[in-house]
């Protein structure tokens, strides 16, 4: 299918989502912006060196891209049914991972499953990912 949406490019050698049979498996998503190519929520210095990081807009921006890699698939966010949530610092920052979450499934009929880990670290800067399973067999949308 086409995607309107550019995806990121994978790190290594693997695929955004693979179908088998009615299940969509999309492989873990980060924050990373597909057109610039910048993890969201990170500002840098003048050097280049990353001096903050706003973990709100790092979750937009996974949940963004867990979006683009449904419709690549032609499938949005209605068709998820279970999601892995990777955090490094559940302390932190758990609550604000579920108001974002809950403004992305705030209209939902059918709810995902959801299971949330705390991880020492994630690739590159990011702070959060998600993987998600979606079924295309769904015919509830929201």
């Amino acid at each position: 299918m086409t995607n309107p949406q550019p995806l990121t490019k994978p790190l290594a050698s693997y695929a955004h989502s693979r179908r088998v049979g009615g299940l969509v498996f999309i492989a873990g998503q980060g924050c990373r912006d597909p057109i610039s190519d910048v993890w969201a929520g990170v500002k840098f210095d003048s050097t280049g060196k990353p001096v903050s990081i706003d973990f709100e807009l790092q979750a937009h921006g996974v949940l963004k891209n867990v979006k683009a890699a449904l419709l690549a698939e032609g499938l949005s966010l209605s068709h998820v049914v279970d999601v892995q949530v990777f955090l490094t610092d559940l302390e932190r920052h758990f609550s604000t991972m579920n108001k974002v979450w809950n403004e992305y499934f705030k209209d939902a009929k059918n709810l995902p499953t959801r299971t949330t880990v705390g991880v020492k670290e994630l690739p590159g800067l990011n702070l959060i990912e998600m993987k998600v399973i979606a079924s295309a067999q769904l015919d509830t949308e929201f």
